[in-house]
């Protein structure tokens, strides 16, 4: 059974991989948590300053009409300021996002200790060491093969029984056989 918790005194890298039991608990790992906001944030993000830059350049256009080569080079200009803000604007989302994981996978998304998960309910009420799990291992093994052998034995019973009423009705015919040549009736099995 995996438990973990925020007090656990487990090595770094087992605690680490104890978030399995998070993953296992809610159906998801708090880093594809972050992740999928992180992406739909950025997904927002480039749809707004998309249309934001639209804007301005239709806007900076009709005040720039008549004159073609300043409509370009405002549209360029647009443009480059339009990836500066969105360059500042990604950092701060990867700075905030960092945050934001750090707390979700330490006081949101973590399974307390006192949490059991109900398929893990049995390991925790009866707790097997691994010597008792090996020895159980081993009972079963050697019932499984007891069983087997019982089961090949019934097989070759049935067949030797089956080949027994064969043979029985074949000596019940010679016997109805001899008897009607004889002129004796055949006894009765």
């Amino acid at each position: 059974m995996a438990e973990c918790g925020t007090k656990s005194p487990l090595p770094a890298a087992m605690a680490e991989s104890l978030k399995l039991y998070e993953a296992q608990f809610f159906g998801f790992t708090p880093q594809t948590c972050m992740l999928r906001v992180y992406s739909s944030f950025q997904d927002c993000l480039y749809e707004i300053l998309l249309a934001v830059e639209t804007v301005i350049i239709k806007k900076m256009g009709g005040a720039t009409a008549g004159r073609s080569s300043d409509g370009a080079a405002v549209a360029e200009r647009v443009r480059e300021c339009t990836q500066e803000f969105l360059s500042f604007l990604q950092g701060r989302v990867s700075l905030i996002s960092s945050r934001m994981e750090i707390l979700l996978q330490s006081s949101v998304l973590t399974v307390p200790q006192n949490v059991v998960l109900p398929e893990d309910a049995p390991h925790h009420k009866y707790p097997h060491s691994s010597q008792q799990l090996a020895k159980l291992e081993a009972e079963m093994s050697r019932l499984q093969r007891r069983y087997q052998a019982q089961v090949f034995a019934k097989q070759a019973l049935l067949a030797e029984l089956e080949e027994q009423r064969e043979a029985q009705a074949e000596l019940d015919r010679v016997l109805q056989w001899i008897g009607e040549r004889h002129g004796q009736r055949p006894r009765e099995p």
